[in-house]
């Protein structure tokens, strides 16, 4: 369907209708995010996580994104029209125009709008959401200033920095994924900031998946790994000095657009592709170190992973990992950039198995009970805290079915998955 050949709704008057919000009546989640399958990252992780808990947990949701399936756990996948990067042609960019983003707020009546890793598409949805007084609960996900100085387009630090701030100082709560991400965003004047950080999986990840296999399949003794994107803001060339090691193999595992020329940098490293479920647990967990290089990480959740699984992590003393690795205890930290450095801290725990299994232990330990369940009931709290309990809850004059009042078949669901373009 076409929404151009369709009347905008009328605007959103608010009558003098109030309501209670009860703690327990189920919520109506429209989930705006960047990124989405068939997109492998941690944005697209992290909402089909949100996605299976609220529909584990009997709430309702629907998705707005550049591209994904007809559904997923329940939830109908809207997909707008998108542009592709300039620089990462794989990662389309959401354009859906404030028209077409009003008709769907307008369609599905959600009780809070989440904006998972808010750029452009969350910008737009934001401004909607606020027309017609629709609390907004921003996930701060990319680093997009960190983002853009990786890539040589004029002007799109400043840019990226001004669309930051659009995105996160309006919204009701913006939740962090870490210490350093909440500082950063404080630069930017942004408050009403919570931390929200990520679960992970202990049953894919876990010490005992760990094989031989690995190992015996490559012909080495040890294995230092990598799990993510290939793309230039992760700063891989780093690894570069950890690809000569006597009897030990360089392993990445992700894909993107800067493999090619990481195959030309690293040609001693074996490059597996994207893995998924049991077999990314499997790989690592055989890791003997698991190696970040990206200094502009807002969480980095392949640590997270690489410690349920048991794995040390050595990581720059920069965003995310500074709240994960606990120096001594489950990996090691060493200066941004400083690929000497990152050398001497893999070469320390290689010669050192005690010290890599006590640390391996640890690891494994400190995450053992950050389960995506838990972390799933914390969203639905901040959700709840933002909606505006005996306030006035934006029934649309002249719309019928828009008030909490009326029968549940007068909501106006969308029970159709073509994409729209606006």
């Amino acid at each position: 369907m076409d929404t151009r050949a369709l009347p905008l709704p009328p605007p959103a008057v608010t009558t003098t209708a109030t309501v209670t919000h009860v703690a327990d009546r189920p919520l109506r989640v429209l989930v705006v995010t960047e990124s989405f399958l068939p997109q492998v990252n941690g944005v697209t992780n992290s909402v089909r996580r949100v996605l299976e808990h609220l529909q584990e947990r009997g709430h309702d949701a629907m998705v707005v994104a550049p591209s994904g399936p007809e559904w997923y756990a329940g939830a109908p996948v809207r997909v707008v029209r998108s542009v592709a990067m300039p620089s990462y042609r794989e990662f389309p960019i959401g354009t859906a125009t404030r028209r077409t983003l009003h008709h769907l707020m307008w369609a599905f009546d959600p009780d809070v709008v989440h904006l998972a890793s808010p750029a452009w598409l969350g910008h737009q949805t934001g401004e909607v959401a606020r027309r017609r007084g629709v609390p907004v609960v921003a996930v701060y996900q990319t680093d997009l200033v960190g983002f853009a100085e990786r890539y040589p387009i004029p002007g799109a630090v400043a840019a990226m920095r001004a669309l930051t701030r659009r995105v996160h100082l309006p919204a009701e709560r913006t939740l962090v994924p870490s210490t350093a991400s909440r500082h950063q965003l404080a630069g930017l004047g942004v408050r009403r900031m919570h931390v929200w950080g990520r679960g992970v999986d202990t049953e894919q990840f876990r010490p005992d998946r760990r094989t031989d296999a690995l190992h015996r399949e490559l012909g080495v003794s040890r294995v230092v790994g990598y799990v993510g994107r290939l793309a230039a803001e992760k700063e891989l060339e780093l690894l570069s000095s950890v690809q000569d090691l006597s009897d030990t193999r360089l392993v990445l595992v992700g894909g993107g657009p800067e493999e090619e020329r990481l195959r030309r940098v690293l040609p001693r490293a074996t490059f597996l592709g994207v893995r998924h479920g049991e077999e990314l647990g499997r790989l690592v967990a055989s890791f003997d170190v698991f190696c970040h290089t990206g200094s502009t990480e807002t969480f980095c959740q392949s640590a997270q992973e690489a410690l349920a699984s048991g794995v040390p992590v050595v990581a720059p003393a920069a965003g995310g990992p500074l709240d994960l690795v606990r120096p001594e205890v489950n990996g090691l930290l060493y200066a941004p950039g400083d690929a000497a450095g990152l050398r001497r801290q893999v070469v320390r725990l290689l010669d050192d198995q005690p010290t890599r299994w006590r640390m391996g232990h640890a690891a494994r330990a400190g995450v053992a009970d950050r389960s995506w369940t838990a972390l799933g009931e914390q969203l639905v709290g901040h959700y709840r805290a933002v909606q505006r309990v005996g306030q006035p809850v934006g029934q649309q004059v002249g719309q019928p079915g828009r008030g909490r009042g009326h029968e549940p078949g007068a909501r106006g669901v969308v029970t159709h998955a073509a994409p729209y373009h606006p």
